[in-house]
């Protein structure tokens, strides 16, 4: 069974992330990064008995953390039959990535024209710190400040549903982002796009902005699904 870490539940977290109001959010912030990390791997059976128990509560807010955590895509639930980790496959990266063209170059065209210098504060640090802790191989961080940076920019565009739209899409991306390459080359390599994103951000171009966020998702799609071959090849 899966080992929860075993850190306070009220306790402060790490530079911007939140700290846990209840025993729900708390079930759902520790099972989301256990199935980002792939601590709970696709298609992990959820037994709330066996969760409730690593995680020290009752069945009750772990079975609302499924229900949220489904509402992101991230777990199948079937009536009756049970709850997984939903499994990842060639198709729904995919899927995922065109979804993410889709919705992430719509807010970077509205966000673009919009930049400004405190989303260019907002942005820059959250860049700083996805750097920092990637290079200190904490996993949990670098998800959270990589989240941060991408969100900082599509905030700009002003528009509340387009990023309520995005945040499932972008929940089940993160699954296959950290199932790719991670060698010190994909990493400087991110990096860099990173960079040209914000720069052409900054300089309120709207089309190099789009043009720069383009390259990085067909990039990550690629290193997702080179990865995700070489596997089933193996197991072939």
């Amino acid at each position: 069974m899966f080992a929860f870490c075993s850190r306070r539940l009220d306790a402060d977290g790490p530079a911007g992330t939140p700290t846990h109001r209840t025993l729900a959010d708390a079930a759902t912030a520790q099972l989301h990064e256990a199935i980002l990390a792939g601590d709970l791997a696709a298609g992990s059976p959820l037994r709330l008995t066996d969760l409730a128990e690593s995680l020290g509560m009752s069945m009750m807010p772990v079975r609302e953390a499924i229900r949220r955590l489904e509402s992101l895509g991230l777990v199948e639930v079937v009536p009756h039959k049970g709850a997984w980790v939903r499994e990842l496959t060639l198709d729904d990266a995919h899927d995922t990535h065109e979804m993410r063209l889709l919705l992430e170059i719509t807010a970077i065209e509205r966000a673009a024209p919009r930049f400004t210098d405190r989303d260019t504060e907002k942005a820059r640090a959250a860049l700083d710190r996805h750097v920092s802790a990637s290079q200190l191989g904490d996993q949990a961080a670098a998800r959270q400040a990589h989240t941060d940076y991408h969100f900082a920019i599509y905030a700009a565009a002003g528009s509340r549903w387009l990023l309520r739209a995005l945040e499932p899409v972008w929940q089940n991306s993160e699954r296959y982002r950290f199932a790719g390459t991670r060698s010190p080359e994909a990493a400087a390599e991110r990096h860099r796009e990173h960079q040209a994103i914000l720069a052409a951000c900054m300089a309120r171009d709207a089309a190099s902005a789009a043009d720069a966020l383009r390259v990085h998702i067909h990039n990550s799609r690629s290193r997702v699904i080179q990865k995700m071959t070489r596997l089933d090849d193996k197991d072939a």
